[in-house]
Parts: C-alpha cells; structure tokens; sequence
C-alpha cells in the first residue's frame, strides 16, 4: 500500500514537472523567433484581460499593494504562474484563474507582460541616496544593480512603493505566506525607516 502511495505521489510530481517543462520549453521556443514571440504578446494581450481589474491594462497595477506585472522577466513570471497553479503560492483567486491556462496561454501571458514598459514612479531624492546604499549592500547580488532581476529573482524597479514596503517587512518579520532564507536573512537586520528608503530608491529606478 505505501509503496502504491509513494508511487502516485512521485508520478504527481513528475507530471508537474513536466507541465512546467512543457511551458518553458514554449517560452524558449517563443523567444527563439520574433514573429512566434510577436503573435504570441498579441495573444498574451487577450488572454490576460481578466487580470486588468488588479494588476492594469498595460501590467501596472491599480492598487498600490498589488505588484507591476509589466517588465517582469518572463521566465520569472511563468514560474509564479506554475506556483500559483499547483497551489505553492496561495491566493484563492489567482489560483483559480491560472487553472485554467494551458501551456501555451501561460506562456503567452507571460510573454505579453515581459514586453511591456514599466515607467518609474517619483522617490524622495534624500531617501533615494540613502536606499541606494543599502540596496547594494543587501540586496544587489540577487536582484542585479538596476533591479532588473532575471528567471529566479523578481524585477524590483518601477515597483509601488507600497507593494515593496508591505513585501519587504513581511519578509524581514516573516508574516507573509511566501518564504525565502535568503530574503530573510538579506531583511533581517533593517529597521523600517530602512525599508521606506530602499523603496524610494525602487520605485525611482527606470
């Protein structure tokens, strides 16, 4: 019986990772050919109209707590998708409306996003000099030196102030629903003037 129990649950995990090595290999595909990639950010555009009443017509967000979704790495962004479809990332209405993706709609969305501009917001130039500083002391290695980050970790640049301020402390305190060692450890030591200042100099960053 446990050996049949442990079977189902490997081939469960063996079917998830193949699903998501079948979107990313789409997205490879994609980004290997202009016109395929091309059509597919026109098909992105269509497919993700139901995301436009939190996160924007054009990948910026409505809600200050809610996240630009615009400029986002593609592969970054079809990895928070798959998260979000098998459950490891909690959210009741985003998970069920990537359900119903297939491959091909998950890549295209994240395609779609990718290509879209992110205009920079306005950050305290006192407070930018100083989040600058600490910026490149905490958080440069992963996120890169204009906070572009790349497949693993999130672009940070252009970003609400809000959104990285709520997400920064959640992560320093270790409140919110998603969990990251390195996060945590990179967070740990900042107090929140810390945070607002880190913020200001995202948020400014093209």
């Amino acid at each position: 019986m446990r050996a049949l129990i442990l079977g189902a649950l490997m081939s469960a995990v063996a079917a998830g990772a193949f699903a998501q090595t079948s979107a990313v290999d789409r997205l490879k595909t994609l980004e290997s050919d202009p016109v395929a990639m091309r059509a597919a950010i026109d098909a992105g555009k269509k497919i993700t109209f139901f995301c436009a009443n939190c996160h924007g017509e054009n990948g910026i967000s409505k809600t200050p707590e809610v996240p630009n979704l615009a400029g986002q790495n593609a592969a970054y962004l079809l990895e928070q998708i798959r998260k979000f479809g098998a459950g490891e990332r909690k959210d009741a209405f985003m998970q069920g409306l990537i359900k119903v993706l297939k491959d091909d709609e998950r890549a295209q969305a994240a395609a779609y996003y990718a290509s879209l501009p992110v205009p920079p917001s306005k950050g305290d130039p006192a407070q930018v000099a100083r989040g600058k500083a600490l910026f490149e002391k905490q958080c440069v290695r992963c996120h890169g030196p204009q906070a572009h980050g790349h497949e693993t970790y999130p672009r940070l640049a252009g970003q609400k102030m809000p959104y990285l301020q709520t997400s920064i402390t959640r992560y320093r305190d270790g409140t919110g629903i998603r969990n990251n060692q390195l996060m945590s450890i990179a967070t740990a030591a900042l107090k929140n003037e810390d945070i607002v200042a880190i913020t200001h100099y995202l948020t400014q960053l093209p």
